[in-house]
């Protein structure tokens, strides 16, 4: 048998194995109650996973189970299919996360879907992580060391295991490291910027303030992606152009620029909504501390520089995901400058990998626009070392709003194509 003979035949064993685990978009199973048992059982070995992760000496075994891990996570997440139009958006967000009973002290979940990349990354963190995930001034998992708490024979004590009532502590602390996503008092969340609480911190008052504030995001999203509806072939379930051929080129980038400004809007605030809806369930109705859950956003559209935009004013739930698919491997090849670039080349395959769930395909303009950020930051730090002043003030805000309105239109079509989708097959329908 040839050389070529052998490869071909390697070729197809590959392609048939990871067309079992993510078939063609036509060979997808419709959702229906008898997927449910598959969806739970894809739970399992990942619940597993992060509870190895919270104990001494695991190491060996959660490599041995990663495999396991991301077949289950695959397995389900592309194998089944809304088929209905209006539930397109389900594909998007589609995953097979544990539920969340309650809200542990200092844990947050996340806000949104394409939860099955997040997912498969938290599997390469935990798996990888030979140490365990560490909180804060912890030496091993769930072995706090230092002055106050080391004992008369030098051995560090261990804290009181988290609690519920109807919750086993091992249980506790597995969902515990699932659902945090900045890593509020974790050690991979150190450095992490955490918008500052605008809202009380006693619970009645901060309850009422959330409602209020997802009550003020759902009105706003309401107007927002009602007024989509107003530009032809955009405002429909399949999405549609911004871009309007008929149009002599100047009403043409001012109707995208505009169409583009209302998609951004839209987003922030369905961000924001979603957040404050999870925000009263996890408080309200299952009695989680309101210091689980700081601001999602800390006001982007007062940032003065892109630096200022991607680090601290844009959400930074996802900085963990994009670190471990991107930036890491980035640092091992070429230092702090292959971090950067691989952190937001992750994060462009990431909300590509989410569109192709939906049965779009790939198209990788998306991937272009958020690998370019990575060369503008490089040209501020340039800006601020041949000037000796930072991007700032108005003129910097400037800068940011000519990135993301007018600059970001060409390589942004196709995520905006899918936030205008995801906004007209919303809730709101």
């Amino acid at each position: 048998m040839s050389v070529n003979s052998i490869l071909g035949r390697i070729q197809i064993v590959m392609y048939q194995a990871f067309r079992t685990l993510i078939p063609r978009p036509q060979d997808r199973t419709p959702v229906t109650w008898n997927a449910l048992p598959y969806a739970v059982a894809s739970c399992i070995p990942f619940v597993f996973m992060a509870y190895l992760s919270r104990r001494p000496d695991t190491y060996l075994i959660r490599l041995l189970l990663l495999p396991t891990v991301i077949t289950a996570i695959l397995g389900t997440a592309y194998r089944f299919v809304w088929t209905v139009p209006q539930l397109n958006v389900y594909n998007w967000g589609q995953c097979e996360s544990p539920c969340s009973l309650n809200c542990p002290q200092k844990r947050e979940k996340p806000y949104s879907g394409i939860v099955a990349e997040v997912v498969i990354g938290k599997a390469l963190e935990f798996a990888f992580t030979k140490e365990g995930m560490l909180k804060v001034g912890e030496s091993r998992p769930g072995e706090v060391k230092g002055i106050n708490q080391e004992g008369a024979n030098g051995h560090a004590s261990k804290p009181g295991q988290p609690s519920h009532p109807f919750i086993a502590p091992w249980l506790y602390d597995a969902l515990e490291v699932t659902h945090t996503m900045r890593g509020l008092k974790w050690k991979f969340g150190q450095g992490t910027h955490i918008p500052k609480e605008t809202k009380p911190l006693d619970r009645i008052p901060f309850l009422r303030a959330t409602f209020f504030s997802f009550l003020k995001n759902f009105i706003f999203l309401d107007f927002l992606e009602s007024s989509l509806k107003f530009f032809p072939g955009v405002g429909t379930t399949l999405g549609g152009s911004m871009f309007y051929s008929n149009l002599s080129p100047v009403p043409r980038y001012a109707v995208s620029t505009l169409i583009h400004m209302i998609t951004g809007s839209a987003l922030l605030h369905g961000f924001g909504m979603c957040y404050d809806l999870v925000t009263l369930v996890a408080v309200g109705l299952l009695d989680g501390s309101p210091t689980c859950w700081p601001p999602v956003v800390d006001d982007p559209w007062s940032s003065d520089s892109m630096h200022v935009f991607w680090s601290k004013r844009w959400h930074q739930l996802l900085r963990q995901t994009f670190m471990v698919f991107g930036g890491y491997p980035g640092k091992l090849i070429a230092g702090n400058l292959g971090m950067l670039f691989g952190a937001f080349i992750a994060s462009g395959l990431f909300h590509e990998c989410s569109m192709y769930a939906m049965g779009r395909g790939f198209d990788h303009t998306v991937t272009i626009f958020f690998a370019l950020q990575g060369p503008l930051l490089i040209f501020e730090r340039l800006w601020r070392k041949i000037t000796g002043r930072r991007i700032s003030g108005w003129m910097g805000r400037l800068w940011v709003y000519f990135i993301l309105f007018i600059a970001a239109q060409p390589l942004g079509t196709s995520f905006n194509s899918l936030v205008i989708t995801l906004l007209n097959q919303s809730i709101l329908q």
